[in-house]
């Protein structure tokens, strides 16, 4: 990759991980946020925009070699009730445009495993079918078939990834999100964390850092054109009781809880398979959750 990489939603939590990372291995980083955001690395050039035209596209196509589409403004929580076309699938289909007139451009999208395959009783493969119960899962469900879409006209290669739930260093609480910085929150503030159902629901939890490797194979990987998906997972699913338990273990505090019911877009069981990315990049998730909690709460503290 001597030309530079195109990472959209480079301030986001994932995606400055990812720019980082970038920019340390020595890669030119084109780093497009909607609002300017800065940058430590002087490999990294901050493009802002609001990323709803072609146009816009166009021009930065024509100085990369890659894309990272790591944007996203809902989250399963934030969508019920109010599927958006606006800062999601926009921004796909003003991408997918451009990349019609930019041959030889792969594309790496960050898509999502916890919301797309539904309760499971048996670890999701990336073969199985489809079941979004929010309103974001379903975006993401799409952006996915327009990726293939562009591929098979376009002669295109493009790389799904579909995360499970990512934590670290640099991930801040958001609103009916993010649990581990909101559960470390709590335990650091001493209030009551509010939990959406009994908290035996199943969740595979993958270290950022895990999943920004995963990324660099997926960019940098020998691939035919097509439209190629894999699952970024532990592969370990633990309840929400027993990751309240492991924080408060490495945090040496308590945490408060106060159990409703849960959201009407919640998936009890998120199971997740990984293999498909070990055989095709001989990835595999190498931080163990007690680990990352730890190295999370060492941050947290940082913030506070």
């Amino acid at each position: 990759m001597s030309r530079p990489v195109l990472v959209l939603g480079a301030s986001g939590f994932i995606g400055r991980q990812l720019v980082e990372r970038l920019a340390g291995e020595g890669f030119p980083v084109l780093a497009a946020t909607r609002q300017s955001c800065g940058f430590d690395s002087d490999q990294v050039e901050n493009v802002v925009a609001p990323f709803v035209e072609a146009a816009t596209f166009s021009a930065l196509l024509e100085r990369c070699g890659a894309v990272v589409h790591a944007a996203s403004s809902t989250t399963p929580g934030s969508s019920t009730a109010t599927p958006q076309l606006d800062g999601n699938l926009r921004t796909t289909l003003a991408l997918l445009e451009a990349l019609q007139a930019a041959p030889g451009r792969r594309l790496l999208y960050l898509s999502s495993a916890g919301t797309l395959y539904g309760d499971r009783d048996t670890p999701a493969q990336e073969t199985d079918p489809l079941r979004p119960r929010s309103y974001h899962g379903a975006g993401k469900a799409a952006a996915e078939q327009f990726l293939h879409a562009w591929a098979a006209q376009y002669d295109g290669t493009a790389v799904v990834l579909r995360p499970s739930n990512v934590y670290g260093p640099g991930q801040t609480a958001r609103q009916g999100f993010a649990i581990v910085p909101t559960a470390m929150d709590c335990a650091a503030t001493g209030r009551t964390l509010e939990i959406w159902g009994d908290g035996t629901q199943l969740r595979d939890y993958l270290h950022v850092a895990d999943l920004v490797a995963m990324c660099l194979h997926a960019l940098q990987a020998p691939l035919p054109s097509g439209c190629h998906v894999f699952n970024a997972a532990s592969g370990q699913a633990v309840t929400l009781k027993t990751l309240l338990e492991r924080i408060e273990r490495v945090s040496g505090r308590a945490i408060q809880r106060r159990y409703v019911q849960p959201r009407i877009a919640d998936v009890g069981k998120v199971l997740i398979n990984p293999q498909a990315a070990r055989q095709a990049f001989g990835w595999e998730a190498r931080t163990d959750l007690d680990t990352g909690l730890a190295q999370t709460w060492q941050w947290h503290q940082t913030q506070a």
